[in-house]
């Protein structure tokens, strides 16, 4: 096809499929299709990257959503005003508490973590906030998804690594949530191609052949451009479940992923089953880079003691799984896990044995790709903010430029905007990417 006449109505679906979402027209076709097509489309298919991210390591974002409290997480054993601010949520946190310092122990239910931290596979990032915290669920999980304290952001920090660094063209499994029905917002951005997977058995058309048989048959009637893009949808669409179902014909799990841990909400809390779909889709070589998962319930506003230990533990349950599975598959040095949270609970309890919406908290990375031990500064319980929180000493955004730039290779400021304190949790940086 000539650039002369090359137009949106001239382009061939045997040239657009070829590969995938990107196809060999001339300049002036790239011109007249990228005026016709709208522009959500247009920039799909015209701006493949021919540099960036291509090493093979993968991260997995766990949210604990809610807002964890991390003075129940990672516990000061010596501080005494813990006492007074919490008189029924302290002694039983310090006394069960697992040490790891002479000053810190991790909470009771941990005990897998705890064996990860003793190996040098966990790193502890404390005091970790952002400036002018604000206390609205929805408010602050924009905040850590935009990676934008200004709430000017839209799209997620994952989100834009995967539309400015990732080629994902065609990659429908660069970016994953598995076990979610939405797009997280962490992962969310208009030029990003990605994948929500709520249950790897199921994945598929709704209506179920019938439905893919019609609506495939549709398509293929549409003319032009446009009758390529439906194709190369579809296509995509059922590439995709061919390829989850060739995932799990292959994978054997080699650990013991289980639910059977006590929970509180046990209808929201998948994150066993998230994680070993997660594991499948890593160890059966998907190409899956990004990926998210949720374990809700941490807005503990009353009887916070038994509740919270009970989701930490199914936290520990399925991570540990996760690694152990990752580990015998020989995988386990590409991969890093890393917690996220609105935001931490308050120092002092309340009326009803809970916490109210605080401020800093502490992350955990896990895995190989980690140096163990602490980072950042655990905020003083003798020296809270003008709201009677604790202050943060790490802004959040050093640790997603670390998880951004030492792990996986990318161009952190470009994703973030700026840079940030260096918080070197990496133990060995892979070299930025051109």
């Amino acid at each position: 096809m000539s650039d002369e006449k090359a137009g949106i109505n001239e382009v061939h679906r045997r040239d657009f499929l070829k590969a995938g979402l990107v196809f060999g027209a001339g300049a002036a076709g790239l011109a007249a299709g990228y005026a016709a097509v709208p522009d959500a489309f247009a920039r799909a298919v015209y701006a493949a990257k021919k540099d960036g991210i291509t090493n093979d390591r993968v991260l997995v974002m766990i949210q604990l959503a809610g807002g964890n409290d991390g003075l129940r997480t990672v516990v000061p054993l010596q501080d005494p005003k813990l006492h007074d601010f919490r008189p029924r949520l302290a002694a039983p946190s310090i006394a069960q508490a697992l040490p790891l310092t002479n000053d810190f122990g991790l909470n009771a239910n941990l005990k897998g973590v705890k064996s990860l931290w003793d190996k040098g596979r966990v790193a502890i990032v404390q005091g970790v906030g952002y400036p002018n915290p604000v206390f609205s669920h929805f408010e602050s999980i924009r905040i850590w998804e935009t990676g934008d304290p200004s709430r000017r952001s839209i799209n997620g920090w994952l989100g834009r690594l995967m539309a400015t660094q990732y080629d994902t063209l065609g990659h429908p499994l660069t970016g994953c949530a598995c076990g979610a029905t939405d797009v997280p917002g962490a992962l969310r951005d208009l030029q990003a191609t990605l994948t929500v997977v709520q249950n790897g058995k199921t994945f598929g058309f709704q209506g179920g052949s019938d439905i893919e048989n019609a609506v495939t048959a549709l398509y293929k009637g549409t003319p032009g451009i446009y009758g390529a893009l439906f194709d190369t949808a579809i296509s995509t669409a059922k590439d995709t479940i061919a390829t989850l179902k060739t995932a799990a014909d292959k994978y054997q799990p080699a650990a013991a992923y289980s639910d059977s841990a006590k929970l509180v909400y046990s209808s929201k809390n998948q994150l066993a089953a998230a994680l070993q779909l997660a594991a499948e889709l890593i160890v059966t070589g998907t190409g899956v880079k990004l990926l998210h998962v949720t374990l809700g319930g941490f807005d503990t506003h009353y009887t916070e003691l038994n509740r919270h230990d009970d989701l930490l533990g199914y936290f520990d349950q399925a991570v540990s799984a996760f690694y152990s599975d990752l580990d015998a598959h020989g995988l386990a040095d590409k991969v890093l896990v890393a917690t996220w949270s609105e935001f931490g609970r308050r120092p002092k309890e309340n009326a009803s044995g809970g916490t109210d919406h605080g401020a800093a908290s502490p992350l955990l990375l896990i895995g190989n790709p980690v140096k163990g031990g602490f980072y950042g500064a655990a905020p003083r319980l003798d020296d809270l903010d003008a709201t009677g929180n604790l202050k943060y000493k790490v802004d959040f955004r050093s640790v997603y430029q670390e998880i951004l730039s030492a792990h996986l290779g990318a161009d952190a400021k470009a994703v973030l905007g700026d840079t940030f304190e260096q918080i070197p949790f990496i133990a060995a940086p892979v070299s930025v990417s051109a």
